[in-house]
């Protein structure tokens, strides 16, 4: 793997681990994003190259721990059973707008777990207290706009790999880099 030519040395570096959506279902969204909040003021929604489901979220890391958390990933990905999504909800945090999934088996939280575990012996990351929600955030604002839009009509989805992120805060909004992504149970 190769760190884009940005990032130096001794830098500590914004990290997440997520699986990413294949092409149709990311396309599916943001055509629904764009029909369900037209006209919303005060959001903004996400583009479909952001939209993924969040595997843990590391925050600040030192560049010297990249190689563990990728071989954890790669280790995870490697032995997890391919997960299969579908739309059960929308919800709100106090800023951002997401749309909340059934897990068919449990196997998008098997390999959750089993990936904060992992992370959380190399003690790179604490697991939250609160059970893993297997969810795609569709939009972020300063202000809880209180929406109730109908869900999309999205088929099933297998998550297309996981990947590993760089994730930059811009004035813009955050901006994704994929360092490395991987298959999903020997797929």
């Amino acid at each position: 793997m190769s760190l884009p030519a940005s990032v130096e040395g001794n830098e500590r570096l914004r990290l997440f681990c997520a699986l990413r959506l294949p092409p149709e279902t990311a396309q599916g969204l943001a055509v629904w994003q764009r029909q369900a909040f037209a006209g919303v003021p005060d959001i903004r929604p996400l583009p479909p190259e952001h939209l993924h489901v969040t595997l843990a979220f590391l925050g600040h890391r030192p560049l010297e721990e990249l190689d563990a958390i990728l071989d954890a990933l790669r280790e995870v990905a490697a032995r997890a059973k391919l997960p299969l999504l579908s739309v059960r909800g929308y919800r709100e945090t106090r800023s951002v707008g997401m749309l909340t999934f059934d897990d068919a088996d449990g196997r998008a939280a098997a390999l959750a777990t089993d990936l904060h575990e992992r992370l959380a012996a190399l003690g790179v990351y604490e697991p939250e207290r609160r059970k893993w929600l297997p969810h795609v955030t569709v939009l972020r604002f300063r202000k809880r706009p209180g929406l109730r839009p109908v869900l999309p009509d999205l088929e099933p989805f297998m998550p297309s790999d996981a990947a590993a992120f760089l994730s930059r805060l811009r004035p813009s909004g955050a901006q994704y880099e994929v360092l490395e992504s991987m298959a999903v149970g020997g797929r």
